[in-house]
């Protein structure tokens, strides 16, 4: 298959009895994450802050707006001066000026008198409402600048406030307007940017260095040639590091040595916040991750009650500072990769980034129009896409389900789960499924009559 790496590092003969030593998918996220805190504070610049986290509260230093003004284009006028003002019985007000936002007013509207005054422009002493053009007979006469007038009729009464936006109605000098750790969407972008700041003090985005292994595996734009097969994981570990808000450094491929793959290893620690490798973490003759791990950093070993991504490697590699690093082994095989990277990598991230809570996939239970089964009685997360239908959501299975089938994993927005312990899940019967496409709903409409 044109996708698969290290078929034989992935791979287990079926069997109805899990080994003890195999732990859940629970306690494997616990161990990680026992490992992650949020990262160091630095600031960062407007057009670089979505989706980080603020790491310091925001307070306004002035008020938002910082004078009272208009929200519709019309005549700031009196209030008093349009008492009874209708269709029939209009009100006629003298025109003393003009006033577009940007500028401050001259003088101050006085009885019987009107200024033309454009949205977002300040409210002129004396005036305490504004009429729209639409009210008046702006629309009558044509454009101002082709028949300037002298007076404005008036067909509707203006209540006092009236389409007039008042001093601080955003925001007061001094409130606090972003408490730390708020997630930055654009809505906060534009919030900082209303207080003049033009750069957003955040958690800083973490850098995870990312490390594919195997004698076989050629980098995408190199020449085909027998025996060999192009690198996925790298390629698609980084792109889920930076959907998920991550730096993605991919290394050189490293060969099935000892030598070649620690000196890699180096590399990846200078500046990393987590190392992903991928391959080298199974049973087999040339799976030297293991061994590299148990000479140079601080690992522990398990294999998890999950199908595909079994094979799990977690520990710590000290970075050339003496900080620690952790580090990640995933298996080789892209569809366990990723799904590993998924339920755990994920978590890691998001962790550092200062949003934990935010890590976790909503899971809805749904039907399964196909069989889902689970040979070895693991947890199986069989890939699938997920849809809305009749009031429920109806899952189908991508295609074959191998552990090298990458393609399934493109064609998915789901996973539909067969627990631990249950040999398979018939077509018709209900299962858990976790949503990784955040465009479908967290929770099923209600269903149509």
């Amino acid at each position: 298959m044109p996708h698969q790496q290290h078929p034989h590092r992935d791979a287990a003969p079926p069997t109805s009895i899990l080994p003890a030593d195999m732990i859940s998918v629970e306690e494997a996220r616990e161990r990680i994450l026992a490992r992650f805190a949020p990262l160091e504070a630095t600031r960062v610049p407007l057009d670089a802050a979505l989706g980080l986290v603020i790491a310091e509260d925001i307070h306004a230093g002035f008020d938002i707006p910082p004078l009272a003004n208009t929200a519709m284009d019309g005549y700031a006028v009196r209030a008093e001066d349009t008492a009874g003002a209708a269709p029939g019985t209009p009100r006629t007000l003298r025109v003393t000026g003009y006033l577009a936002a940007g500028h401050l007013p001259e003088g101050e509207v006085g009885p019987g008198e009107a200024l033309r005054i454009m949205t977002g422009a300040p409210m002129p002493p004396g005036a305490d409402a504004v009429v729209p053009f639409e009210e008046t007979d702006e629309q009558d006469l044509g454009p101002w600048q082709a028949n300037p007038r002298g007076t404005v009729r008036i067909d509707v009464a203006a209540a006092i406030g009236a389409n007039v936006r008042a001093a601080g109605e955003d925001v007061r000098s001094g409130e606090l307007v972003l408490p730390r750790g708020t997630v930055i969407g654009p809505a906060q972008v534009g919030v900082l940017a209303s207080l003049g700041d033009a750069e957003a003090p955040v958690i800083r985005r973490p850098r995870v260095a990312i490390l594919s292994t195997g004698d076989e595996l050629l980098r995408p734009g190199e020449p085909r040639a027998p025996g060999k097969i192009y690198d996925a994981n790298a390629f698609s570990l980084a792109a889920q590091v930076r959907a998920w808000g991550g730096e993605p450094h991919v290394l050189e491929i490293a060969r099935d040595t000892v030598e070649a793959l620690t000196a890699r290893i180096h590399e990846g620690l200078r500046d990393a916040d987590m190392l992903v490798t991928s391959a080298g973490v199974s049973r087999g003759d040339f799976d030297v991750v293991k061994e590299v791990l148990q000479r140079e950093g601080e690992v522990g070993f398990w294999t998890v009650r999950m199908r595909p991504g079994k094979p799990l490697a977690f520990g710590l590699f000290r970075g050339v500072d003496g900080r620690p690093v952790p580090h990640l082994g995933l298996p080789g095989n892209p569809v366990s990769a990723m799904l590993a990277f998924e339920l755990f990598g994920r978590a890691a991230i998001f962790t550092m980034l200062g949003k934990p809570q935010l890590w976790p996939r909503p899971v809805v239970r749904g039907v399964t129009l196909d069989r889902i089964e689970s040979t070895d009685l693991r947890r199986f997360f069989a890939r699938a896409r997920v849809s809305e239908e009749g009031g429920r959501y109806v899952a189908r299975l991508t295609g074959p389900q191998g552990s090298g089938v990458l393609t399934s994993m493109a064609f998915a927005n789901a996973y539909a789960i067969c627990p631990e312990g249950v040999p398979a899940i018939e077509a018709g019967a209900e299962c858990d499924l976790m949503l990784v496409d955040r465009e479908l709903p967290a929770e099923p409409p209600p269903p149509t009559r």
